[in-house]
This record gives C-alpha cells, sequence and structure tokens, in this order.
C-alpha cells in the first residue's frame, strides 16, 4: 500500500538548489487497511511526510511506493490519477471560498462524473455526520475554525479513497467533535481505507491505540 525505502526529502532554496534535509532515512511500509499515528513536536517533519504520502511532492533521495506507484520514477500524467485514491485533510483546510460547505464537499464526485442522485445522498449522510447539516449552504468563511476543519475530512472522505492521510484532523475540534471525527476515521479504517494521522498529541494514541511512527527532527526514533 506505502512504503518508504531510505526516503529523504529537502525543500529548494532561493536559487532552486535543494536546502537543509527535513527528512532523512525514512523507511516503513503500511499495510492495506492498516491505521498509524505519526507523532512528533512541531517541526518534527510529520507534514512533509504526509505531503510525500499524497504524492505533492518527491522525495529527494530514496523512493516512496503509493498504491503501486514508485514516485520518484512515475511520470506527470500519472500522478492525477493517483492522487484521486488518496483523501487529504489538510491543516490549513484549503476550502474553496466561493462555494458552499455543501458544493466544498460535492466537488471531488461532480469531478469524478458521479450521478447527481448519488451526490445527493452522499453529501447529505456526511453533512449530518459532522453535525453541518443545517449549514450546507454557507461558505466557508461563514463557519468557525471547527466546523472548517469538519467539512475539510468530509471533502476528503466522500469518494471513499483507497487511502486517507490527515494532518492534525483534531486540532481545531473542541472534546465532543473531536471524538465525532475519531469514530469517523475509524469507521473508514473498519471499512478497508488506509488511514495515516499525524498529530503533536500522545493522548489520542493512547487513547485508540495502534502502530505509532515518532519522528524527531527528520527522522523516525520509534516504530510500535
Amino acid at each position: 500500500m506505502v512504503r518508504f525505502s531510505r526516503v529523504a526529502l529537502a525543500y529548494p532554496d532561493s536559487r532552486g538548489r535543494p536546502g537543509a534535509e527535513v527528512l532523512r532515512d525514512i523507511s516503513f511500509t503500511l499495510g492495506e487497511g492498516s491505521f498509524t499515528w505519526i507523532i512528533g513536536p512541531s517541526g518534527a517533519g510529520k507534514t512533509s511526510l504526509l505531503r510525500l504520502m499524497h504524492a505533492a511532492l518527491r522525495p529527494t533521495a530514496g523512493e516512496v511506493e503509493l498504491l503501486g506507484i514508485p514516485i520518484s520514477r512515475a511520470r506527470r500524467s500519472d500522478l492525477p490519477p493517483l492522487r484521486r485514491r488518496v483523501g487529504v485533510v489538510h491543516q490549513e483546510f484549503r476550502l474553496l471560498n466561493h462555494l458552499s460547505a455543501w458544493d466544498n464537499v460535492a466537488l471531488p464526485l461532480r469531478l469524478a462524473g458521479i450521478a447527481e442522485s448519488t451526490i445527493r445522498s452522499d453529501v447529505a449522510e456526511l453533512l449530518d455526520w459532522i453535525g453541518l447539516d443545517d449549514k450546507a449552504e454557507r461558505r466557508p468563511e461563514e463557519l468557525s475554525g471547527g466546523e472548517q476543519q469538519r467539512l475539510t475530512l468530509a471533502r476528503a472522505i466522500v469518494t471513499r479513497p483507497a487511502l486517507l492521510v490527515a494532518d492534525e484532523p483534531t486540532s481545531e475540534l473542541d472534546a465532543r467533535q473531536a471524538r465525532r471525527t475519531l469514530a469517523l476515521l475509524l469507521e473508514m479504517n473498519r471499512q478497508g481505507t488506509t488511514v495515516v494521522v499525524a498529530t503533536h498529541s500522545e493522548d489520542l494514541p493512547e487513547r485508540h491505540p495502534s502502530r505509532t511512527l515518532v519522528l524527531e527532527g527528520g527522522r523516525i526514533i520509534s516504530d510500535g
């Protein structure tokens, strides 16, 4: 499903040359249908690791194999269909402010050519689950940070992706909504989706034990 082999990542400097490595010597494999926590302090490299995991970046060294495709050797035309099989919950939301909450969630289904009758059913079910059914016509800017975060999650899972990566998906939520969000992630995993959640919280993995990769200074210092 996901395999990292001696991966390093360095962002380019102002002259386009590789700068300091933010990830180094990263190796692990995630099996199909697994649930994995990635924890570590701010600046440890969690977001960069997730960006490699949804093919937003190619590694500077080593290889990332994602859903059977080696990213460093993939053709540019191979990447868009691959990305459509990965759901992403961005920490900064990336919602479209000119669209309603409903249309933000429906957009991935419409791009995939799904029938409108199916879209109506799927979007209504998800908005009800995340507690935003009464705000379906509001734009993201009219929602609170926690509501936008829940909306981002709904948009990421509406296509039932093979792989779901979530970057701090509960950081803006109160305790009740955080529990609901985690329940949704766990249910997606129960249905077969491979789920990866990055968080700076050590409490979440303790309450929902699963495999945990600990990042520090761009390296994996623990895998258990």
